[in-house]
Order: C-alpha cells, then structure tokens, then sequence
C-alpha cells in the first residue's frame, strides 16, 4: 500500500510538471475504449467510455479516430507525424484565408506559425480539437470563394467532431442570408443537417435518445482547475447554473449588438435586414439576390463571431487555444490599434496560454486582453460587405 501512495504522489507531482495541456496523454490513448467499443460494434453511446468518462463527442470523432488507429495502428509516434502533416495541412489552408482577405502584411503571416501551445496541441496531444478546426479552416476557405454549398457541408463534418465550431454558427448563418436566395439558404442548411444524419445513422437507428443527449450535450460543466479563463472566479461560483445563464446572456446580446452595428450596418441594421429579406421571399422578383460579398467581410464577421464566443466562454481548457489562435492575428490586424501593441497584444495572449497551471493573474489577464481586443473590433469602422451590387447571372453554387 505504501509503494502504491508513493507511486500515485510521484504521477501527481509528474503531472503538475506537464507542459499545460489539459488531458496530460494523447487523445488516441485518452478514449481507447471509445473507438474499441465502437469497432467491436457497440452503438449505445451511453456506453462509450473512456479513461476519462462517457464520450460527448458526435460520431465524426468516432470515425476520425477509428482510421487514425488503422493507420498507426493505435501507436502515438506515427500518431503524432499523422498530426503533424494535419498541422501543415491546416497551416496551408489558413495562409490561403489570409492571403485571399488580404488583411496582413506579409511578415505579420509568421504569427501563425509561433505558438508553442498550439504546436503541443496539434503534434503532441493528438486533440480532437486539431480536426475540426482544420475542417472549419476549409469551409471558410470554401465560402471565400463562393463555394456555400460545399463550405456548409465541411462546416457540418467539422461540428460531427467537435460542437465548439457551432460558435461560428450564429456570423454564418447571416452571411448566408446576404449572399444567397431563400432556396439556397434551406438546400444548404439541409445538406449540413443530412451530413449530421448520415454520419450518426448507426446510432440514430439503434439508441437515438442517447446518441442525441450525448452527443450534444450542451450542459456540460468543466473542471475548475483545467479552465484557463476565469481562473480568478471562485469554484462554487464558476460551477453555478447562474454564471453559466449570465454568460450565454453577455454571449447573445454582444452577438446581436456586433449584427446590428456592425456586421449588418450597410442594410439598415439586424431588424431592417431580416424585414427586407422577409419582404424579398414575398415578393415575385428575387433580382436583388444572390449577391457577392467581400472576402474580408466574410473573414471578419465569422472570425469576430466566434471569438465572442471565446469571450463569454466559461471554460477554456489548454486545446481550446486552437479554437481561435489562427484567427487571432486577422483580428488584431482589423482593429484600429497601431501596429506595435497588436503584436504585444498577440504575445501577451501567447503568454497567458502557456502558464500552467493557470492562476488567478494569467487568467484575469487573459481576460482584460480578450476584452481590449473585443473593443477594438467594435472600433472599427463598418465597411460595405458587397463585392458588387449586380445579381449573380451564374447559379450560386
């Protein structure tokens, strides 16, 4: 018994020495019962579990998981080169956003590749999180270039992963709204819902309630002592029902704030936006849509919208970074900040990323600077989303 205490305080005081991400071995060894379960052809997922409880991902992780083991054969270290051809991969993708928008200079592009946390994240931890992000990456670069269809499809795929990519849902759903006709709104929205049918079919047949309440269970509470955000807020406090509703409440009202005088400035503001689309669906002419937005409109609305989200986020763990990391730098450089304190503004939030454990200073500074960087955005000044103000003769894709 005294050799097993000794080893358990040896693992404990190992730990407390990682490097800071969250889950302290690779996500493939963290839920290997998950996938095993699954191949072996276990469909309820309330009997899903890995080492650290039920899983409460959809069953794109499922899928994503499965072929990572055929491939590597459940081992980390190809493992991890599989991960960092994704981080090259993803890297690509996400220069193409940048270079398409245009918003950067060219030697402000190497931010993206300097993150130590985001490098542990991808290469080392195996996350999830690396997926789904890549995908999100690529639907935006597929809607760049007016490419709705399929940008919806992949954004679908990227939420069968992991739900967090729904934060960039609500700037979505707007843009749609904007460049496309009634009928291509609803064609798109239910190829993304049939992606979701698809790819949960095996559990939708045999355990539907338990698929869907696992899968997308949006009232998980986190642990304290992982949270990189709100560090300084006690526990009682941080784990309650009312900090939680008060969040979601900031959430939605900076999100409908950021529609109204921002996003949708150019249309009269959000409710004169949806009047005039409601008008447009009665009427019998559609000549006025589709239409083309800007490229750099569509990065910000959708950037800005999820890092809102960020923001009013009770808990971010270590892998959560990925989340927004790459959008960082466009949103700093849509600010009206001088050059100099975007980049310390950039440094600081790295900094913040890679204390470990969080404390109640990291965390409250992690904070004040997610703010700081919040009302920059809402400084700016709006500009006109619309390429052109001609109707598309060609069908929208």
């Amino acid at each position: 018994m005294a050799v097993k205490s000794s080893a358990s305080a040896h693992a404990k005081r190992s730990r407390r020495k990682d490097d800071g991400a969250s889950s302290l071995i690779p996500k493939l060894l963290k839920n290997p019962k998950t996938v095993s379960g699954f191949l072996g052809g276990e469909r309820d997922y309330k009997n899903l579990k890995g080492d650290t409880g039920p899983l409460v991902y959809p069953a794109g992780f499922l899928y994503v998981y499965s072929a990572i083991r055929y491939i590597t054969g459940g081992q980390v270290f190809p493992a991890q080169i599989l991960f960092g051809i994704l981080y090259i991969i993803n890297l690509g993708i996400v220069l193409l956003i940048y270079l398409k928008t245009n918003v950067l200079p060219w030697w402000a592009l190497s931010l993206i590749c300097l993150s130590k946390r985001v490098h542990s994240i991808f290469v080392l931890r195996l996350f999830n999180d690396c997926f789904a992000m890549t995908l999100l990456h690529a639907a935006v670069a597929s809607i760049l270039h007016q490419r709705w269809h399929l940008g919806l499809i992949i954004f679908s795929a990227a939420v069968s992963i992991k739900m967090n990519v729904l934060l960039y849902a609500p700037p979505l759903f707007i843009l749609m709204l904007k460049a496309m006709n009634i009928s291509g709104v609803i064609s798109a929205l239910a190829g993304a819902a049939l992606v979701q049918i698809v790819l949960g079919l095996p559990f939708l047949v045999s355990y539907p309630t338990a698929y869907i309440s696992c899968a997308f269970n949006l009232g998980r509470v986190f642990i304290h002592f992982w949270s990189v955000n709100f560090k300084f807020i006690p526990e009682p406090i941080f784990v309650s029902k009312e900090f939680a509703v008060s969040l979601l409440i900031a959430h939605l009202l900076l999100l409908s704030v950021f529609a109204h005088y921002k996003w949708c400035k150019h249309e009269g503001g959000l409710f004169n936006f949806f009047c005039s689309r409601i008008r447009t669906c009665l009427s019998t002419s559609m000549s006025s849509w589709p239409k083309i937005l800007k490229k750099e409109h569509i990065a910000t609305t959708m950037f800005a919208g999820n890092f809102i989200g960020i923001v009013c986020a009770r808990s971010l763990h270590y892998q959560f970074y990925s989340w927004y990391f790459y959008s960082l730098p466009y949103l700093l450089w849509r600010t009206p900040f001088p050059t100099l304190l975007r980049v310390l503004l950039f440094v600081g939030v790295e900094l913040c990323w890679n204390v470990y454990p969080s404390n109640f200073y990291s965390s409250a500074l992690l904070l004040c600077l997610h703010l700081f960087i919040l009302w920059g955005l809402w400084s700016s000044t709006p500009e006109n989303p619309y390429a052109s103000d001609k109707s598309l003769s060609r069908k929208e894709n």
